[in-house]
């Protein structure tokens, strides 16, 4: 089996990319051609890319277990039943930090035999969809594999840990109106249809707008629900969930709706509770909610996740951490 490099990994803890000299015409520029000054120098990419869809969150085709940490097993996998049928049993790895009483209570709602197939299904149901979106993608535009060219549109980080893009995706077309309007990014595309989750993450919920800085893009005490209302990309996103399950549709099918979310399926394979705190986005107050009592939002469209390094920058702007 052939392993493609990729331009940007992870190796252990570490972030490295892989690039060499950019190219001059159709061939690569010469070490005085490409340098531009003395701290700046033109290159390319070596390898590719993996890109990490912002706003959305879509079940896992296969995640790590605590029996086989180093190795990702497919949710199809009978390891993945037996193991989410009763993940609270003794003997298993201990929870590190230690899982709340309420969580695991939530939590043990959700799981039990057939969980873990449920999850495959939606799974390979989300694949299919954005392959299916994107293969109609080129057909409209009359694209190969070879021409076909998406369009890449950044928030406020750029590259998460593990060397992903992190941004909104589309088709590369580059007059808004031919041969039809511009339709709406994959992520979009993707939650509107309803199957995959919201997952708002701050500070890229809007990679339409920037703030001239962190600071200044910390949402104001008491104005979350009057920004995610206010904010049309945002309000969009919210309201289709809303709307899908009104009508039972997608994950919220009557008959079997998705029983776990992507990311707790991901912190029960590690057995690590989630460190996000979280926003009410329902509610214009000023608390930071607990990262183990995201569940208290009844709606995962209201939960505005904020990673635990940026909470000092709402401390000093007025949020306070839940009790």
């Amino acid at each position: 089996m052939v392993t493609q490099r990729k331009a940007i990994e992870q190796l252990k803890n570490l972030t490295v990319g892989h690039v060499g000299f950019g190219l001059r015409g159709t061939a690569p520029g010469t070490p005085r051609q490409q340098v531009h000054d003395g701290d700046t120098i033109n290159v390319r990419a070596i390898g590719n890319f993996d890109i990490r869809f912002l706003g959305i969150d879509a079940a896992e085709i296969s995640f790590t277990l605590p029996s086989a940490p180093n190795r990702f097993i497919p949710l199809s996998n009978q390891r993945w039943e037996d193991y989410l049928s009763a993940p609270f049993v003794a003997g298993l790895p201990i929870f590190s930090p230690p899982l709340d009483d309420g969580l695991q209570t939530y939590l043990q709602a959700h799981v039990g035999p057939g969980t873990a197939q449920n999850h495959a299904r939606y799974a390979t149901a989300a694949r299919e969809a954005l392959a299916a979106a994107i293969i109609a993608d080129m057909e409209k535009l009359g694209k190969t594999k070879e021409d076909f060219a998406f369009f890449l549109v950044f928030a406020n980080e750029i590259v998460d840990r593990y060397g992903r893009l992190l941004c909104y995706l589309n088709r590369d077309q580059p007059d808004n109106q031919t041969p039809e309007p511009r339709p709406l990014s994959y992520n979009e595309r993707l939650l509107q249809a309803a199957i995959v989750v919201p997952y708002f993450i701050w500070p890229n919920i809007d990679p339409f707008r920037k703030e001239p800085s962190l600071l200044k893009a910390v949402i104001e005490p008491g104005q979350a629900a009057t920004l995610a209302n206010g904010n049309n990309r945002l309000a969009d996103a919210r309201r289709w969930l809303q709307q899908a399950r009104a009508q039972q549709r997608g994950i919220f099918d009557a008959t079997d709706p998705l029983r776990l979310l992507p990311f707790e399926v991901r912190y029960l394979g590690r057995r690590t509770p989630p460190d996000r705190w979280v926003i009410d986005l329902s509610k214009n107050d000023n608390v930071l909610l607990k990262p183990q009592n995201y569940y208290t939002i009844p709606h995962m469209e209201d939960r505005l996740f904020v990673p635990a390094e940026y909470v000092p920058l709402f401390v000093e702007c007025g949020w306070h951490r839940q009790a």
